[in-house]
C-alpha cells in the first residue's frame, strides 16, 4: 500500500470511529473534506431534512463536498454505484430513490467505514443497498453493470485518477451517467502543500485543475464532461485555492 493510500485509509478509519455512535454529538470539523476554516466548501445544507430523516442519518456523516444524489437525478429501477461510500449516506439515499426494483452499491477500502455503513443500512431498514470492500481503481463489479456512478469528495484522494475514472467507465452501462461532487484546484497550490500526506487525505493536495480533470474523463472514454464550481475554499497562509465542483459526464451508448 502506498504512503498516500495508507494516509487516506488511516484518516478515514479514525473518522469512522468518531462516527460510530452518530447521535453522540458533533464530530471533528476537520475530519472530512470540509475544513473548519472553510465554511463555504459546499457541504452544509446539501441534503434535505426530509431525506435525512427518512434514512435516520444526519448530514455530518457525509464528509463530502456536495450532494451527488441530487446531481444524478435518480429514477426507480436504476442501479447505482458510489465510489468511496464511507458511512453510507449517499448509498442509502440512492437506494431510497431507486426503490425496491433498483439497487445501490457502495465500495470502500476502509474496514471501519464498511462496518459503520452496514450498521447505518440496518438502521435505515433499506434492503436494496450493498457495501463492498475494494478500491475505486478496482471495483468488484462486472463490466456495464450500473446505470449511474456517483462519488462525494473521493476521486481527488486517488493517486491514479485516470485509473479511477476508467474503472467508473468500465462498470457503467452504455449511456450511463457519471455524476460526482469533488474538489478541484482553482489556483495553483504551494508545492510544499502538494507533498503533505495529511493535506492529501484532507482533500486538498490531491486536487487537479478542471481542464486536467476534463482531459482525464475524455481519455477514459466519457463524453460531454461538465463542471459546476459551487463553492471555494482558501487555506490561511497557503498559496492557491480549491473548490467544490459538481462533475457530470456520459458513457456513449
Amino acid at each position: 500500500m502506498s504512503e498516500v493510500r495508507e494516509a487516506v485509509r488511516s484518516r478515514y478509519a479514525g473518522v469512522a470511529k468518531q462516527l460510530k455512535v452518530i447521535q453522540a454529538g458533533p464530530m471533528d470539523p476537520n475530519a472530512g473534506c470540509c475544513q473548519a476554516d472553510g465554511p463555504d466548501c459546499g457541504c452544509s445544507g446539501s441534503y434535505s431534512a426530509a431525506d435525512l430523516k427518512a434514512i435516520g442519518l444526519s448530514e455530518s456523516v457525509s464528509l463530502g463536498c456536495g450532494n451527488p444524489t441530487m446531481l444524478a437525478e435518480l429514477e426507480p429501477g436504476q442501479i447505482v454505484l458510489d465510489l468511496g461510500s464511507g458511512a453510507g449516506l449517499d448509498v442509502l439515499l440512492s437506494a431510497r430513490r431507486v426503490g425496491p426494483s433498483g439497487h445501490a452499491y457502495g465500495v470502500d477500502m476502509t474496514e471501519e467505514m464498511l462496518a459503520l455503513a452496514n450498521a447505518n443500512r440496518e438502521k435505515s431498514g433499506l434492503t436494496n443497498a450493498t457495501f463492498l470492500k475494494g478500491t475505486i481503481e478496482n471495483v468488484p463489479l462486472p463490466d456495464s453493470s450500473v446505470d449511474v456512478v456517483i462519488s462525494n469528495c473521493v476521486i481527488n484522494l486517488a493517486e491514479d485518477k485516470g485509473a479511477a475514472l476508467k474503472e467508473a467507465f468500465r462498470v457503467l452501462q452504455p449511456g450511463g451517467l457519471f455524476a460526482v461532487a469533488d474538489m478541484v484546484e482553482l489556483e495553483p497550490l504551494d508545492e510544499m502543500v502538494k507533498k503533505q500526506l495529511d493535506s492529501w487525505a484532507g482533500c486538498i493536495s490531491g486536487t487537479i485543475p478542471i481542464e486536467q480533470y476534463r482531459t482525464r474523463l475524455l481519455e477514459a472514454g466519457f463524453r460531454d464532461p461538465d463542471f459546476e464550481v459551487h463553492a471555494t475554499q482558501t487555506m490561511p497562509g497557503v498559496e492557491g485555492k480549491v473548490g467544490s465542483a459538481y462533475v457530470r459526464a456520459r458513457k456513449p451508448g
